[in-house]
């Protein structure tokens, strides 16, 4: 089943075109990767699919509604959620008030609420408190829970980048690259990280520049090259096509 449709998306930045008339489906419940060189704008494709940037023009489908124009928060609250490269947490605030913020997505509560100490913000609180707990165990953070985000390792601000976005209740989430950063016994851990949600029926998008864990881990892969989509397959078809080989340099970065 296509779970999230672009179609012929395309984003101008002044005369620079960052992504170029890109289709592109995923399907429910499968781990998809979008690679390509440094520039080949993967992040700007992400930021059209989450409502970051506004398209040029083009489409995206998500379960069959175009949410083109919907800002990043109608987005979310659709069931999108998503990553950035640069982890973007509250570095002096512990895992669990950086994890609980992310399920204040799906609460009602208001600013009158908040004044009154209303009997609907208090079981919010308890609420985002149990959903922040759950997707803590999920990522198995335990440990750190009650840790300021600052003193934690680059894995586990990974992993507390994970929960967040888990925290939002998604259907499918957009990690730009999970993996950067971290050593080859962590990124084995996060791929099994991502394998674990795919497994619980979250769909999994991902842009990553470790050849080796996207061709163990992905069930299909796009390439982006000059913001032109120049390949689309799974892993084997992917590492044997001439193309992707010569947009990589003679194919170093893809073996």
């Amino acid at each position: 089943m296509i779970f999230l449709e672009t179609r012929n998306l395309t984003k101008k930045f002044g005369g620079l075109v960052a992504v170029n008339n890109v289709d592109f489906t995923i399907e429910q419940g499968k781990i998809n990767a979008i690679i390509g060189p440094n520039g080949a704008g993967k992040s700007t494709f992400f930021n059209l699919i989450s409502g970051f940037h506004q398209p040029s023009s083009g489409q995206v489908l998500f379960k069959g509604q175009d949410i083109t124009k919907l800002p990043s928060n109608k987005i979310a609250e659709l069931g999108v959620a998503r990553t950035f490269q640069t982890t973007n947490l509250f570095e002096q605030s512990t895992v669990l008030d950086n994890i609980i913020v992310g399920h204040r997505l799906r609460t009602n509560s208001n600013l009158i609420d908040a004044i009154f100490r209303t009997k609907r913000l208090k079981l919010e609180e308890a609420m985002c408190r149990d959903k922040a707990m759950e997707v803590i165990e999920f990522v198995d953070l335990q440990k750190v829970a009650y840790k300021l985000v600052g003193s934690l390792t680059q894995e586990e601000k990974k992993r507390t980048a994970f929960a967040l976005a888990l925290a939002t209740n998604p259907e499918i989430v957009f990690l730009d690259e999970p993996a950067a950063g971290v050593n080859p016994d962590e990124t084995e851990g996060l791929a099994e990280l991502m394998q674990k949600m795919a497994r619980k029926g979250i769909t999994v998008c991902l842009i990553e520049h470790k050849m080796q864990m996207i061709m163990k881990l992905a069930d299909k892969i796009m390439v982006l090259n000059y913001g032109e989509k120049i390949a689309e397959g799974k892993p084997e078809e992917i590492q044997n096509n001439e193309t992707v080989i010569k947009a990589y340099l003679g194919g170093s970065a893809i073996a």
